[in-house]
């Protein structure tokens, strides 16, 4: 963990490429319904409070 987020701080990783949902944290029910039938081509749901 350590190093991916070293690469992360560099610029070398761009973990945002991956996330396709952000919801609050009130829909994540939702947002792993999305996730666990694969809708939408949800790849990542990043959940906010």
């Amino acid at each position: 963990m350590p190093e991916l987020l070293e690469h992360i701080a560099n610029g070398r990783l761009q973990p945002q490429a991956i996330i396709t949902h952000r919801l609050p944290l009130a829909e994540a029910a939702s947002g792993y319904r999305v996730f666990d039938q694969q809708l939408e081509d949800c790849r990542k749901v990043v959940l906010t409070p």
